[in-house]
């Protein structure tokens, strides 16, 4: 979708334009980079990021523009969405083709660029630019191009749900899910979520020295309240990017839930951060079944 942040020119002021009366969803946990060319855009993404409506997301501005975007991706991995200022056509066109071949699959492009054209609109869209926004862009515009990319029906979860299940107490299923978990949010610098699924003997609150009030078993036992902000509330925060939803920390209660209803709550973070990790002991001989 093409955004225009230009304004008549006859109307034109310093002051930012007003903000269109339409809702814009908050975006989930995502790293977001923006490699700018005027001091101006990136005053605009800066004030974008100290939106409520990207409180989440990690927000990280860089001077250079395409050539620098080129330059960083060649030997680290790709955010979740990438915003580029560039001049010109031909820039534009030429360094996204560069970009393409150090660029990963599932990152999102927007561009902001000074140039109004349908023609070249098509061919942006063409090259899988997610959105296009005219400058001089301000900060609302920043701001509704980056959450529009997570909220739209047809849009693709942002993370992916890893579930390790041990066939009986004891094989190491959990310390698996523990380390996996740690080391992407370590190592890669990504928001992960241990959802502890074992709610009889779940150890992951004792692991990372965490003791919350809450934790799945609300979610579980009350699936009818399960949404992204029921989750939210009940995530408790290990570090800068880990975040647990812990088994109950008491003996005295018997829990039984159906596995489907597990999954179906641990899921829920899968479009809310880049990775899940969920962890569950299952009993009998069969062994588990998993997607």
């Amino acid at each position: 979708m093409i955004t225009y942040a230009q304004q008549n020119s006859e109307e034109q002021t310093d002051a930012p334009p007003q903000a269109v009366d339409d809702h814009i969803a908050p975006a989930p946990r995502v790293s977001v980079q923006a490699f700018c060319e005027t001091v101006e855009t990136a005053a605009a993404v800066q004030s974008a990021g100290e939106d409520r409506r990207l409180a989440k997301a990690h927000l990280k501005i860089q001077m250079g523009g395409m050539a620098a975007a080129i330059e960083a991706y060649r030997s680290a991995p790709t955010p979740n969405v990438i915003i580029l200022e560039t001049e010109g056509r031909s820039d534009i066109l030429a360094g996204l083709d560069q970009l393409a071949t150090v660029c990963d699959a599932g990152t999102r492009v927007v561009v902001i660029g000074r140039v109004n054209d349908v023609t070249l609109y098509r061919e942006l869209v063409r090259r899988g630019v997610s959105d296009y926004v005219i400058a001089p862009a301000h900060a609302i515009d920043v701001v509704r191009a980056v959450c529009n990319l997570f909220s739209a029906p047809e849009a693709k979860a942002v993370g992916r749900v890893v579930a390790i299940v041990g066939a009986k107490g004891g094989v190491g299923a959990s310390t698996i899910a523990h380390n996996i978990a740690w080391a992407i949010a370590r190592d890669l610098a990504l928001d992960s979520v241990v959802a502890d699924l074992d709610l009889a003997f779940g150890t992951a609150g004792l692991n990372y020295n965490q003791d919350p009030a809450q934790g799945i078993a609300d979610a579980v036992f009350s699936p009818d309240r399960v949404d992204t902000a029921f989750v939210d509330r009940l995530l408790s925060k290990c570090t800068d990017h880990l975040s647990l939803l812990a088994a109950p920390a008491t003996l005295d209660k018997v829990y039984d839930s159906a596995p489907k209803r597990s999954m179906r709550s641990s899921t829920r973070c899968a479009p809310r951060c880049p990775a899940s990790c969920s962890t569950c002991r299952t009993n009998g001989p069969a062994g588990p079944s998993a997607r």
